[in-house]
Order: structure tokens, then C-alpha cells, then sequence
């Protein structure tokens, strides 16, 4: 069986997006750990901050190790990318569903 993953852009707030294709976790910026993080990829040029000046609720852990800093909160995040997302299953004998 084959999985097939169609390219899908979720919108992080403020008419920023992401291909949510290339995003490993959500998590809230509440805990001083979320909040180093945020730090040390500042220092290191890998965060990217779709706030627009608002307060982070959520950092977005890319696969290449880029940060992305979100004004939505998790929860939110999670319902666009479960709301968008449309897994095709593929199997041995089975045309695209």
C-alpha cells in the first residue's frame, strides 16, 4: 500500500501559510524549554516569526529545523491542518480514493 501526500498550505495566521507537508510538531510556547528553543533559533537565523507582532502561542517545528512562531494557538493549527488535509490511500489493487 502506498500513501500519497497532496502538497497543503495551512494558514498560521495573518495570511501566512505553510506546507504542512514538512511540519513534524506544534507546540505551545508556554514552557521555558519552548521558550529556549525560541531563543536559540533566533540566535541561529532558523526562526521565522508569523506573529506580526502579536504574542507566540505555538512554535511549528519544520523538517529542515526552521522554527516558525505562530499567534494561533495549537489547537487551532491542529483543526486547519485536520480540516485541509486529505490523505489518499493507494493500494496493490486500488485506484486513488
Amino acid at each position: 500500500m502506498e500513501i500519497i501526500l497532496k502538497n497543503r498550505l495551512i494558514n498560521v495566521g495573518y495570511g501566512n501559510v505553510i506546507n504542512a507537508d514538512k511540519l513534524i510538531a506544534v507546540i505551545s510556547s508556554d514552557s521555558a524549554p519552548a521558550r529556549r528553543k525560541i531563543q536559540n533559533s533566533k540566535e541561529e537565523g532558523l526562526a521565522v516569526d508569523a506573529t506580526q507582532g502579536r504574542k507566540t502561542k505555538s512554535l511549528l517545528v519544520m523538517e529542515n529545523g526552521i522554527i516558525i512562531l505562530s499567534a494561533l494557538t495549537p489547537d487551532t493549527i491542529t483543526s486547519r491542518i485536520n480540516d485541509n488535509g486529505e490523505v489518499m490511500i493507494k493500494g496493490e489493487n486500488d485506484e486513488e480514493r
